[in-house]
């Protein structure tokens, strides 16, 4: 791995238990901010957000203060901010679940701060809950900077993509649950019910995330039916022929056991322009899923935005 790369290596293989770790930590500090936050559409209130170090929950309302958690993959740290001016700060190091979540628990209790969760992970095979996983303890630092690396990337290439949307369209945002970060587009139009079925989530939770007709893109480290990490792009409801629909670049392919389109990270990387191979994948993508749904794509589009410019109207 080439430090300091703009598109850095991430190989999932040598880092995937340092990952899985990372991932159920990110679901006990989303946890909390679930407990903490009014319910907002499609559960966008639960994300955590891309910050030029890491993941922030942003502000979490806590009667008349508020407080932030943060992970900093640059030092190795979570950090507890409240708008009174206290801060903790924990090592982010080879440690338990367990270990994580108690330490966890007494910094915000030492900062006068209650937190009621749920303590079973979201949306995994197997979990455990989280005081008692003492499975999951790994922490390679190196590939964890990397990962916040490629996060940071993906953010900010999403976010160029989604300035060229007039109608609904989420925020750039990192699901815990999935591990993964997304962007969502919307036709406007409800959507027939999800059918559920995702483990150990309810499904009125789905159902509510799925209400409206979506074209949906993100990223996510690997795992799963793809074994490498990737970007994906796949809409709800799919329409008829979205399978077998032309997608830039070469590399991007439909997987029929996810049901979306993929490409390749290292694909993206290994590019003689990555950024243009990735807005390509985000744009051909969205366009088989608009075309073949028949969104009105005239007047729920813009020129993509730049800087300083106020878009043409």
């Amino acid at each position: 791995m080439t430090v300091g790369a703009a598109w850095p290596e991430l190989n999932y293989a040598a880092w995937r238990d340092s990952a899985e770790t990372l991932q159920l930590w990110t679901q006990i500090v989303g946890k909390i901010r679930l407990s903490k936050t009014p319910w907002l559409n499609h559960s966008w209130h639960v994300a955590l957000y891309v910050t030029p170090r890491g993941l922030s929950t942003s502000p979490i309302p806590d009667g008349n203060r508020s407080f932030e958690i943060v992970f900093d993959f640059v030092d190795h740290v979570l950090i507890i901010d409240t708008s009174d001016g206290a801060r903790r700060q924990l090592p982010l190091r080879p440690q338990s679940v367990a270990s994580f979540y108690a330490e966890l628990l007494v910094a915000l209790a030492d900062l006068g701060i209650t937190i009621e969760i749920d303590d079973t992970p979201n949306e995994l095979a197997e979990p455990i809950r989280f005081g008692e996983d003492h499975v999951h303890a790994s922490y390679d630092a190196d590939a964890v900077r990397h990962f916040g690396q490629v996060l940071r990337q993906a953010d900010r290439v999403f976010k160029q993509f989604r300035t060229a949307f007039l109608g609904k369209a989420s925020p750039v945002h990192f699901f815990w649950g999935s591990f993964d970060l997304a962007v969502t587009r919307f036709s406007g139009r409800t959507a027939p019910p999800h059918p559920g079925g995702v483990p150990h989530l309810a499904d009125e939770v789905a159902r509510e995330a799925y209400s409206h007709e979506v074209s949906s893109a993100g990223f996510w480290p690997g795992g799963g039916a793809i074994d490498y990490p990737a970007f994906y792009s796949y809409a709800y409801p799919a329409p008829d022929g979205f399978a077998d629909a032309r997608v830039k670049p070469e590399a991007a392919f439909f997987s029929k056991d996810l049901g979306e389109f993929i490409l390749p990270y290292e694909a993206v990387r290994t590019a003689a322009d990555p950024d243009a191979a990735l807005l390509q994948f985000l744009q051909s993508t969205y366009e088989a899923a608009a075309n073949l749904a028949k969104w009105d794509r005239t007047g729920l589009e813009c020129d993509i935005g730049q800087a300083g410019t106020p878009r043409a109207v």
